[in-house]
């Protein structure tokens, strides 16, 4: 076996058709601008924990996506959301944490999820 991969951080990747009407969606989801734009058809949010969000202008992959956003207390975010005009769809909790989902216009699922208070890192 080779040595294992090191990994600095990892993108969540969003493809859209309509990149503009996308852009806007999600810039009322993360509550921000992205952090640029590094070429047309690509936005990006970065250095979030390790992690990042791409938005894509890829019409022929739209509306297939499936992302979680990891965040540490949903209550919270839910009220955020709430005030940018986004609504959560109902909390799923468990022993896993808590859960909820929404779908941007195009179609793309979102997951935002709070971990159990016993997960690694919390």
């Amino acid at each position: 076996m080779t040595k294992p991969i090191s990994v600095q951080g990892t993108y969540a990747c969003i493809q859209l058709a309509d990149f503009d009407a996308g852009l806007a969606f999600y810039e009322k989801f993360m509550g921000r601008a992205p952090d640029d734009q590094p070429f047309p058809g690509m936005a990006q949010w970065r250095n979030m924990n390790g992690a990042g969000l791409q938005l894509w202008d890829d019409a022929s992959h739209a509306g297939h996506g499936r992302t979680t956003i990891v965040v540490p207390v949903m209550a919270n975010e839910r009220s955020r959301l709430e005030a940018a005009g986004l609504a959560l769809g109902p909390d799923n909790k468990g022993d896993w944490g808590i859960v909820a989902q929404l779908t941007d216009p195009e179609g793309n699922e979102i997951t935002v999820a709070e971990p159990p208070k016993n997960f690694p890192g919390n």
